[in-house]
């Protein structure tokens, strides 16, 4: 599989989505009763689209995440990417990474994206990704969803690049 380079977006170039990325052995998605999602060894990323976001954004989320090297080389090394593995992507929107719970006991969504824009800006995000991954799956924008996952490490990276 031939992999086009990646350009490199400097932080300060957008940086607002954030993302739960987690390696694993093999992750899938089931909606109502019906896989349909699944991976093998790769990354399961949990999604978050905040409402100033845009495809600058996405585009740099998913630079970051296909190049984080937290895949093992032969000495034990976290030294590897994604895109040095081979490896799938299981890619699940999650607008509760928004979930603002500092006031009182129920979380405010409200710096979510909404969720029509939020579907363009995730199907974008989805486009870019394949473009680089070999195999992309993901879950279904808006449904519930029952996501499982045997998590390889563990290793799992919080990106909000707010922060």
């Amino acid at each position: 599989m031939h992999v086009r380079p990646v350009r490199r977006i400097t932080k300060g170039e957008g940086n607002r989505m954030k993302a739960v990325v987690q390696r694993v052995r093999e992750a899938g998605v089931v909606v109502a009763g019906q896989k349909v999602g699944a991976i093998g060894p790769g990354l399961m990323v949990l999604v978050g689209i905040g409402r100033e976001d845009t495809v600058r954004d996405a585009d740099w989320m998913i630079d970051k995440i296909v190049n984080l090297r937290i895949f093992e080389t032969e000495e034990g090394r976290l030294d590897k990417s994604l895109l040095d593995t081979g490896g799938s992507l299981l890619l699940v929107s999650q607008f509760t990474l928004y979930g603002d719970c500092r006031k009182g006991r129920r979380p405010s969504f409200s710096d979510a994206m909404g969720p029509e824009e939020a579907r363009r800006l995730f199907d974008a995000f989805v486009e870019r990704a394949r473009g680089l991954v070999g195999c992309v799956e993901t879950g279904v924008f808006q449904a519930s969803m029952d996501v499982s996952l045997v998590n390889a490490g563990p290793v799992t990276i919080l990106l909000d690049s707010r922060s």
